[in-house]
């Protein structure tokens, strides 16, 4: 038996987390989580835990997996190369043939056994199926620090979203399971990144939430120092850290998703992290939240929000 003070912790916490419950339900989030979290199984079974939870309380979610760390394991294994610039794969066929392996085949399948271990009926899909992602290939661009134009190859950026099928799937109680890789409109395979997928599909699903899980607290004014987390910030915000240099990495692709997706619509944009026992759902249910939460523009906010302690008081 509970003793009664930890009981009562959680009766409270229910009890808080009631109007959130009313609020969310049929609403859809689309949950980006990385590869990272892929390659430990408790890890993954804590992540798609806590996604089932959201299932069951009617949120319909929409979970879109990364595999970078599969797609590098593999393609070294094979002896190709892996070189990888602003966070972005450059990709010519052989890399292409690894990354489809890892995505489609271990990574895709790895979140599906966990869901049904956690009891969710999850499908699998990747962006080429129903044609829900087509992308256009990626023109060699000039990239900071770089000598001269990348050519990055076969990648793609997304160029248009048909959710139909994943609408089905959300309608028949489904929960669909998105492997980032897409097609152009003759059918050539390209390699797209999870961010820019999972955000394109907030867009297009008129999500009330796009969530990223990430190795780090959320998004930190300094990354390698976690007390420095930014509970909440809006795009200009956003912006200025990444002109400061603030974010790099694997975080350049995340904050350009979140400002596409908020500028087309999306309400709020979270990044929390994976590691952390029961994130996503604090971040979701209560006003503390766990990471940081994004907004178009604090005007959006609340007095109480933009308050020098509103840490402790933005609404998931």
């Amino acid at each position: 038996m509970k003793h009664g003070g930890a009981r009562s912790v959680e009766i409270a916490a229910l009890r808080h987390a009631v109007p959130y419950l009313a609020l969310f339900r049929g609403r859809t989030f689309v949950v980006k989580v990385g590869g990272g979290a892929l390659a430990d199984a408790r890890a993954l079974a804590a992540v798609v835990g806590q996604v089932a939870a959201l299932h069951h309380l009617g949120v319909r979610v929409v979970l879109v997996h990364g595999g970078g760390a599969q797609a590098s394991a593999l393609s070294r294994a094979l002896g190709l190369e892996v070189r990888q610039v602003a966070g972005r794969r450059v990709t010519d066929e052989a890399t292409l043939a690894a990354v489809t392996m890892a995505l489609n085949g271990d990574a895709n399948t790895r979140v599906l056994a966990a869901c049904r271990a956690a009891g969710l009926p999850a499908a699998g899909v990747s962006g080429v199926d129903g044609g829900l992602v087509v992308a256009r290939r990626r023109p060699p661009v000039a990239v900071p620090g770089e000598a001269g134009p990348v050519d990055y190859g076969l990648v793609g950026d997304v160029e248009r979203v048909d959710p139909r099928l994943l609408v089905h799937l959300l309608d028949g109680g489904y929960l669909p399971v998105v492997s980032p890789l897409g097609a152009d409109a003759r059918g050539q395979l390209l390699n797209l990144n999870a961010d820019g997928v999972a955000g394109a599909l907030a867009v297009a699903l008129g999500a009330e939430k796009l969530l990223f899980l990430v190795d780090t607290p959320g998004l930190l004014e300094d990354a390698a120092d976690a007390s420095t987390l930014v509970s909440f910030l809006d795009l200009a915000r956003l912006e200025r850290m990444r002109e400061s240099g603030a974010l790099a990495g694997g975080m350049l692709p995340k904050a350009r998703a979140i400002a596409d997706a908020l500028g087309a619509g999306v309400p709020r944009a979270h990044l929390v992290s994976w590691r952390a026992t029961d994130a996503l759902l604090w971040e979701v249910f209560s006003n503390e939240g766990s990471g940081t939460l994004v907004v178009p523009e604090l005007a959006a906010l609340s007095a109480d929000e933009r308050a020098p302690d509103a840490a402790a008081t933005v609404p998931g």
